[in-house]
């Protein structure tokens, strides 16, 4: 039955014996499970199933006000650090015009003076950095554009730093991959950059993609080789089959 669908199949599609059958599943291009790199509260929940969200929304936050009034201060002190240096800095440079004409040991006040608000400055500018990691790390950002397919998590519920669990998952939008499979014996004939003509099961339009790339090794349990190509716009997991044009 497979030999004769084959045959149907290089008619339809005006193929000869050159070229390659495959089968394949889609794939989304990027695919991510999201979790907190923190512990805490679940305040608010942003989005739901099937949402689109941009890169850099906010999805999910966790109960934070205690982290942001660190910030708070911590970004206070920076500007303060800044204002000090600033003047410390002005004086240093006003002396050391004049050096000539003063006591060395007056000169070496404001020189102490300016290095240590340059250290203290740094030490702020550090302590900041510090705080916006740890408030950051109470938001879950999407990486990328994408669309919410999973999601296990509902205000309240309690995360661990220790032990982080999947709170939501997400996939490109329209970006999407077949993953083909074929016969291990065309290992030195299908290469990226070839042509891949495929039907999806249940739609007789023939579409045309590009094998992006081929994997290097054989599936010990199907002794089939694996590749990809890219594609748009199709339902994930949905499954086809085709023809890799292996004449190139």
């Amino acid at each position: 039955m497979r030999k004769i669908f084959l045959v149907l199949l290089f008619l339809v599609l005006g193929l000869n014996a050159q070229e390659v059958y495959a089968n394949f599943f889609v794939e989304a291009l990027r695919d991510s499970a999201l979790a907190f790199n923190a512990g805490g509260i679940v305040k608010k929940v942003h989005v739901d199933i099937s949402q689109n969200v941009k890169k850099g929304d906010i999805l999910v936050e966790l109960a934070n006000d205690d982290t942001k009034a660190l910030l708070e201060i911590a970004k206070a002190d920076a500007a303060n650090a800044e204002v000090v240096f600033k003047y410390a800095k002005r004086d240093y440079e006003r002396q050391e015009k004049i050096k000539h004409l003063i006591d060395e040991a007056k000169f070496d006040l404001y020189a102490l003076a300016y290095e240590k608000a340059k250290t203290a400055l740094e030490h702020a500018k550090a302590n900041l950095n510090y705080r916006e990691a740890l408030y950051k790390k109470t938001i879950l950002y999407a990486p990328y554009d994408g669309v919410i397919y999973e999601k296990n998590v509902e205000v309240g519920d309690v995360v661990t730093e220790m032990s982080p669990k999947t709170i939501l998952k997400i996939q490109s939008q329209n970006e999407r991959k077949l993953v083909l499979e074929f016969d291990q014996k065309y290992w030195q004939t299908v290469k990226a950059g070839q042509t891949f003509k495929y039907k999806i099961d249940g739609d007789e339009k023939v579409h045309t993609s590009v094998i992006t790339k081929v994997y290097p090794h054989v599936n010990q349990q199907s002794r089939k080789l694996g590749a990809e190509a890219e594609a748009k716009g199709f339902v994930v997991k949905l499954f086809g089959d085709g023809v890799i044009d292996a004449k190139k």
